[in-house]
């Protein structure tokens, strides 16, 4: 049984031409949140009529689902990371706060996937969007004036990916939940009976480094022909 806690991890993603064309190396948040907040704003139209007794309510579609987070840093007690000793909390938080800006050559600030465990399909996470706000309060200090210990109040604002959403709604695409031992070979063996197609399904998807399949993702499997 693995009793390992599980961290919540922010995987920063390079996307040019609409494409997923890499996955940078997650970040992995030094405490996991005690609470998070997902919202979403659904709109309705309402036009009063003299012939009900309500008005008429009508759909003008949804807004993108909003993930937000509060973290908190804490190097009060230094902390080692590859083989050096951090005493200064922005050595850390600086992580996130680098995604709110301009990631070279792709003229915005980089897409993120925020996961933390194995949720049930159609969860919160993974969670896929870009950083909309970020304020971060620093509240212990050492003697020398370094910050060592702040929260962060970070939310993400969901990013649809335009290319995957229009193969989601062709009728001659299917989608297949990734459960526990499964891989890209056995996926694509399963449903075209070729486990050399798992190329095919990987370029649909977006999916540089095949043997990192997180289990629960739901993959887009395209048409053969």
């Amino acid at each position: 049984m693995n009793t390992s806690l599980e961290k919540l991890t922010i995987t920063p993603i390079i996307i040019k031409s609409k494409r997923m064309e890499k996955r940078l190396s997650p970040i992995a948040v030094l405490f996991n949140p005690e609470s998070y907040t997902v919202s979403k704003t659904v709109n309705w139209s309402k036009t009063a009529s003299s012939q009900f007794n309500a008005p008429l309510s009508s759909f003008g579609g949804g807004d993108s689902r909003q993930l937000t987070l509060k973290l908190l840093f804490d190097v009060s007690l230094p902390i080692s990371h590859q083989g050096q000793s951090i005493d200064d909390v922005r050595q850390e938080s600086n992580k996130i706060v680098a995604l709110t800006q301009i990631a070279r050559d792709e003229q915005h600030p980089r897409v993120c996937e925020v996961a933390w465990g194995n949720a049930p399909v159609g969860s919160d996470f993974p969670f896929l969007g870009v950083i909309t706000s970020l304020t971060q309060e620093f509240t212990q200090f050492s003697r020398n004036g370094k910050p060592t210990r702040s929260s962060l109040n970070v939310t993400f604002t969901e990013y649809l990916n335009p290319e995957l959403d229009k193969r989601k709604t062709d009728p001659e695409l299917t989608t297949q939940v990734v459960r526990g031992g499964a891989s890209l070979n056995s996926i694509a063996a399963d449903l075209h009976h070729d486990p050399k197609q798992w190329r095919v399904i990987a370029e649909a998807n977006g999916i540089d480094d095949p043997r990192r399949l997180p289990v629960g993702r739901r993959l887009v499997i395209p048409s053969l022909k």
